[in-house]
């Protein structure tokens, strides 16, 4: 029987108390995720079992992720565990990119997976681009990221924020209050993402004078929007005429970014979603891009993206 593998690390480029230091179950969370017991004294590391080598990569992935950022997170260890196990390399160089959210106000706005690096380029490269994965994947945070980021840097004179309000049919006359009112709960997760790159009163003033606007689909018939950051959100929730009416409204100068995840769709089963059919009615023009995004790239609670596999693995079963 041959000897488990052993590994020796030397810390010389990383201060062992910035390693471990607010990561007290770094040591455990390796040792659980892979065939391996690890030992830390003073400024070396021993890694001992069949997946020491494993092991090894991943340390040498967060030495360049500290020497890069400067922290370790709970979610990009998680990450970097998962894309070793999956592909032998850890993430830490190929998700250190220069893109226009270096001049976002929140310095950490940042993409937090390959995916969503992935997503951030196709944003920037392309004029319409459709974002499309399941929830906690940064779709929206994102897309409304990048519309600060165009705006701050005078690529786009407005921000237009567009989410179908379809849990009432966007027949939202008979909802109390005025449109503001009757539509806001619906877009929530649109000033929520505002909210977090800039100041209130900025917000305020900026929709005040029509820079930024946020409205619901059914107020889209009818316009142009030139020198635009447009963003539908929800878009599983749209018809194919709804989709095509909402592509059409792009005017001159305008970047149009789509999200949504076909996975919860709350439309009439009677009615395809715009965001399916879209996908073959516009594959072949080379200058829309898809980007997909998957339960690799959840960055909220790592629980849900278990939660979503295991939705996943029932709705399999149920077809």
């Amino acid at each position: 029987m041959s000897e488990p593998l052993e590994k020796k690390i030397e810390l010389k480029s990383v201060d062992p108390r910035t390693l471990f230091t607010g990561n007290n179950n770094l040591l455990k969370t390796i040792e659980a995720s892979f065939d391996v017991q690890i030992v830390a004294r003073g400024d070396a590391i021993s890694i001992t079992g069949p997946e020491a080598a494993q092991a090894e990569t991943l340390f040498f992935d967060l030495f360049e992720r500290l020497q890069r950022q400067g922290e370790i997170s709970d979610q990009y260890l998680h990450y970097a565990i998962s894309q070793i196990k999956e592909s032998g390399q850890g993430p830490a160089t190929e998700l250190d990119i220069s893109t226009a959210l270096s001049s976002i106000v929140k310095a950490d706005i940042r993409p937090k997976t390959i995916g969503q690096r992935e997503y951030i380029e196709a944003i920037e490269k392309h004029d319409i681009v459709f974002g499309i994965g399941p929830a906690g994947t940064g779709k929206t945070y994102l897309a409304v990221a990048e519309a600060v980021a165009g705006l701050k840097g005078k690529l786009y004179n407005r921000i237009i924020l567009v989410r179908p309000a379809v849990e009432a049919g966007e027949s939202l006359g008979f909802l109390p209050g005025d449109i503001r009112a009757k539509v806001d709960p619906y877009l929530r997760p649109v000033y929520d993402a505002l909210h977090d790159m800039l100041p209130a009163d900025k917000i305020k003033k900026l929709m005040e004078l029509g820079v930024i606007e946020i409205v619901p689909l059914a107020f889209m018939r009818g316009r142009t929007l030139n020198t635009a950051f447009v963003i539908l959100d929800e878009a599983q929730n749209t018809t194919i005429a709804q989709m095509k009416m909402f592509l059409t409204r792009i005017g001159e100068g305008s970047k149009a970014v789509i999200t949504g995840d076909v996975t919860q769709i709350d439309l009439d089963r009677k009615r395809l979603s715009g965001l399916v059919a879209i996908q073959k009615i516009l594959k072949d023009i080379p200058e829309i891009k898809f980007s997909y995004l998957t339960d690799k790239d959840v960055v909220r609670h790592r629980l849900v993206k278990q939660i979503i596999r295991a939705f996943d693995r029932y709705e399999t079963g149920q077809k």
